[in-house]
């Protein structure tokens, strides 16, 4: 097949746009050299336009930067012009100036701001003073130096500080110090109105910075003087400052602290100390509290505690110091101590004839008399009322503690003058020495109480040494005295009853209740053993109480017409309780106050207290009968049953023993019984042991008889069983009748 011509594809045809009227087609030229100039100068103009439009921008976002950074400042900044415009200001200035806020525009002068401030109110300082006010504030402006105080309309106190930049403007600070002015106020107002003196010092202590009134009035010096000072030179000893490093408040107040008056006199301090902020700079302030006073009390607390206050001699806390260390010394070396305690005789004698101021001057002299009698190294102490004791130092045999006794024994019998009465007192002293009585100072002490204890009972104006014996005697009434108290606490006392018999019918009027002590290892203990050790040991009214309730509620369970009688001892009385300790007795048994007895003796009686017949009298008006035991045996007076009205008078059985053949215990018990039908009162005899006594008695007149003819102390179930038998013989005598 003949080959083929490719068909020519026709392009298409570029269709004409249309041509704008007045417009006729040019032959394009060549740019000349102008042209490219013009082109340049152009593009540079675009180049600039565009950089300082760049720089604007950067401008603009830099002062937004600036400002937002000025914005959350806590204190007021602005920015004024060389002519004093605005220019600049931050959020906070514009609050601290709220009321002229609506005047702050740029280029708007400050001193206008200010004039309308004045005009307005807002600056209470320049009432009256306007013009003159305002022109020492642009004055501060223009020409800054140190910061100042504003004070606005509000109340607030503003800071302000201002400073002059390189091309004449004026940046300003201001700060709201309000707060800071109150608090100012309040420590100034708690300083300087302060009772408490104070000081304000630097923290070095070198320099004072302020003081207020109360501390120019306890130091004495003038305050200009007073601020040149430093606290170092205050202070009379310590250098070191009371705000040491280290040291707590309270520390620092528990150390007293010199300083000096103004006088030169030494006042004790306790110093507290703060640091706080003076200004800008740090300072400590101190509260000073004079415990001069305090001080002295202290010292003299501490002598009374160690010394007798009524002769200025040590006691017993001080001597015994003073004993353990001469004791000290003694061991290592052969001497000896004595330790020689003196008693005065009948000291009490003096005291309730002369009265107690004598007794006082009495005591004085006798300590000055012992101090003129004794070496310097010796000791001497006022233990209790009238008892003195003296240590003996360096002593190498018994016979120096002997020479030494009897000069004391010569100095303290001679006469003394008091108040215009010679007066004449002597002594007794024990004497006990180490090694031998004891090695420490209570040792010897107690040795040589016993000791006196000994010269004052056998002997009397003279001195004894101690012996072995008496520590064994002591030992055993201490053993007793705690037996007692157990025995006491556990009811393990009995009352026993003897009986009171009428000796004319022979019938049993009552029973006297008696102690006994059952001992679980010792048997029956003797009341004449451990009565006196009650008394001593103030033990008698535990067991004087004990034995009242157990014999009211035994006396219960008798027959109607028996009662009993209780002894009562004089301790119990000066106790004050012993009136409800009756009443208490009488009404949880039950008894009638009828069938009570309560027996007392003379002694009781000698004191001639107000408050003892009063309890008398208060017992009696209970319905209770009152007995005077043991009647003749001691200061027997009429003027005692003169001075109350006893039901019962008890003659002491030291006059009926033997009666029947002593005439002149005849005698007294003829008079007894006669006084007795004279008062209208009941006479009992104690005693009785013989059928010839009781004859004797009977025919004297005698009432009641008590005695072991009769029968011995027995217990309540024998009572009992005693009493039956006697209601039997009568109702078989009445048979028989």
């Amino acid at each position: 097949m003949p080959m083929m011509r490719p068909k020519k594809i026709k392009k298409p045809k570029r269709a004409k746009l249309p041509r704008p009227p007045g417009r006729r087609p040019k032959m394009m030229a060549k740019p000349s050299g102008n042209s490219r100039r013009a082109a340049a100068e152009i593009g540079e103009l675009v180049r600039q336009r565009a950089q300082a439009e760049a720089a604007i921008a950067e401008a603009r976002k830099s002062n937004a930067r600036l400002r937002e950074a000025i914005d959350i400042l806590p204190q007021g900044i602005v920015f004024l012009d060389s002519e004093g415009r605005y220019i600049l200001w931050n959020r906070k200035y514009s609050e601290i100036y709220q009321r002229s806020s609506d005047l702050f525009e740029h280029g708007a002068r400050l001193e206008d701001t200010i004039r309308i401030g004045v005009a307005r109110g807002d600056y209470p300082e320049a009432a009256g003073r306007e013009e003159e006010w305002i022109a020492e504030r642009l004055a501060k402006m223009y020409q800054p130096g140190a910061r100042h105080e504003q004070v606005l309309a509000d109340g607030r106190v503003i800071l302000i500080e201002e400073r002059l930049t390189a091309d004449g403007g004026i940046v300003g600070l201001r700060v709201d110090i309000t707060e800071l002015k109150q608090r100012e106020a309040s420590f100034r107002l708690l300083f300087d109105g302060n009772p408490v003196p104070m000081i304000l010092c630097a923290l070095d202590g070198e320099k004072i910075l302020s003081v207020n009134d109360a501390a120019v009035a306890h130091y004495g010096y003038a305050r200009a003087e007073f601020e040149k000072l430093s606290i170092r030179s205050l202070q009379a000893f310590d250098p070191e400052l009371p705000w040491a490093a280290g040291r707590s408040s309270d520390e620092q107040a528990a150390r007293t602290w010199k300083h000096v008056r103004a006088d030169g006199t030494l006042i004790d301090l306790a110093i507290y100390s703060r640091q706080l902020m003076h200004g800008d700079q740090p300072a400590m302030l101190l509260a000073l509290m004079d415990i001069t006073e305090r001080k002295r009390a202290e010292a003299r607390l501490a002598f009374m505690a160690q010394h007798d206050a009524l002769t200025g001699l040590p006691n017993r806390n001080l001597l015994r110091q003073r004993m353990d260390e001469m004791l000290q010394h003694t061991r290592r070396s052969t001497d000896k101590v004595a330790v020689l305690m003196l008693g005065l005789d009948n000291f009490k004698a003096i005291n309730d004839t002369l009265g107690h101021g004598v007794g006082d001057k009495l005591l004085r002299g006798v300590a000055k008399r012992l101090r003129s009698t004794l070496r310097e190294e010796d000791a001497l102490a006022r233990l209790n009322s009238d008892e003195f004791t003296v240590v003996q130092a360096g002593v190498t045999r018994p016979e120096d503690a002997v020479l030494l006794a009897r000069r004391i024994l010569d100095a303290i019998g001679e006469p003394y003058l008091l108040e215009g009465h010679s007066v004449v007192i002597g002594a007794s002293i024990g004497i006990a020495m180490s090694p031998g009585d004891g090695e420490d100072s209570e040792k010897l002490l107690k040795s040589a109480d016993m000791a006196l204890s000994r010269a004052k009972s056998e002997f009397r104006g003279t001195f004894s040494f101690f012996e072995a014996e008496m520590d064994a005697r002591a030992q055993s009434r201490r053993k007793i005295e705690i037996d007692l108290r157990d025995a006491i606490q556990n009811e393990g006392l009995r009352p026993y009853y003897q009986p009171l018999v009428d000796l004319c019918s022979g019938r049993i009027t009552g029973f006297e209740a008696l102690v006994r002590w059952p001992h679980p290892e010792r048997g029956m203990i003797s009341p004449a053993e451990f009565i006196p050790v009650a008394e001593e040991t103030g033990l008698i009214n535990a067991l004087g109480g004990l034995m009242l309730h157990r014999a009211c509620m035994d006396a219960a369970q008798w027959p109607d017409d028996v009662r009993v009688a209780v002894n009562l001892s004089p301790l119990q009385f000066r106790t004050g309780n012993l009136l409800s300790v009756v009443t208490d007795a009488l009404r949880q048994s039950g008894l009638p106050a009828r069938r009570l007895e309560l027996e007392i003796t003379e002694t009781l009686l000698l004191e001639k207290s107000s408050q003892v017949l009063a309890t008398l009298h208060a017992l009696r008006a209970l319905g209770v009968r009152m007995s005077m035991d043991d009647f003749g045996t001691g200061y027997s007076s009429l003027s005692y049953l003169r001075s109350f009205p006893f039901d019962k008078i008890k003659i002491d059985q030291s006059f009926v023993r033997d009666l029947d053949a002593n005439r002149d215990a005849q005698a007294i018990v003829r008079s007894i019984v006669s006084l007795g039908v004279g008062l209208g009162v009941t006479i009992t005899a104690e005693g009785v042991e013989t059928e010839a006594e009781l004859s004797c008695l009977r025919a004297e007149g005698c009432h009641e008889g008590q005695g072991f003819l009769f029968s011995r102390a027995r217990p309540n179930a024998e009572v009992i069983s005693l009493l039956r038998a006697q209601r039997g013989a009568v109702a078989s005598a009445a048979l028989v009748a």
